[in-house]
């Protein structure tokens, strides 16, 4: 049955509909893409779209371009990137300063957000981190990111201090960069650790206890910075 991909933005439904086609194996393991001009004109997308759409794909270590090639679906023989491999952001941050300022920035808005998580904003968040895990046991690293995307984002938007709001918007693509860049070189024991810690962290705002949630906070980003090869201070 097709997904229906209501009013998802071009570039993420482009995204969504090339890991289907390699989920199905309508481009198996190893298998070279068309070319880009073929493959938008065969998706009716324009070229940027697509190319923002296998920048994503190529991140999450779904597929590889290799100079003078092409880009070929990830398999025995054409290996996803390493960690941080693919840092889009490099020029202007390294992902050590990415992951330093989502210490920062990231475990004080959840101890500010502890009291304002009561009723429909639990609960949202609890729907983020199931569909966190449920998305990765299926395979679905798209769905997968975009839980862990939602969940981190509404303890943000739960933060009272309008300030680190706006401070947290005003960086968003970085820091969903940072949040695709460790999939395709994590492990399932870290998988299912990085699970915990999103439950770990859904406990402690229940329970109103800020400090916690920020301590936890701080060993999600510390534990998924050390698969990228960020150095943090401890």
């Amino acid at each position: 049955m097709e997904e229906d991909y209501g009013k998802l933005p071009v570039t993420e439904v482009v995204t969504r509909r090339i890991q289907e086609m390699i989920r199905s194996g309508e481009f198996p393991p190893d298998a070279k893409l068309p070319s880009q001009r073929i493959l938008s004109e065969q998706l009716g997308v324009s070229r940027a779209s697509l190319r923002e759409a296998l920048l994503t794909l190529e991140t999450l270590g779904l597929i590889r371009t290799l100079p003078a090639r092409g880009t070929f679906v990830s398999g025995e023989r054409t290996q996803a990137p390493k960690a941080g491999q693919n840092w889009r952001h490099d020029a202007r941050y390294t992902i050590t300063e990415v992951f330093e300022t989502r210490l920062l920035i990231e475990c004080e808005m959840c101890r500010l957000a502890a009291p304002a998580m009561t009723g429909a904003r639990l609960d949202a968040l609890a729907d983020a981190a199931r569909t966190f895990e449920i998305a990765w046991r299926n395979g679905d690293l798209l769905a997968h990111v975009e839980a862990d995307l939602a969940f981190h984002a509404r303890i943000a938007d739960a933060c009272p201090n309008g300030m680190l709001r706006m401070f947290y918007r005003s960086i968003h693509d970085v820091l969903t960069e940072s949040q695709r860049v460790p999939i395709p070189n994590t492990e399932v024991s870290r998988m299912e650790a990085s699970i915990a810690e999103h439950h770990a962290i859904l406990a402690a705002l229940k329970a109103g206890d800020g400090a916690a949630a920020a301590a936890e906070m701080r060993a999600h980003i510390s534990n998924t910075a050390s698969i990228v090869g960020a150095k943090l201070v401890q």
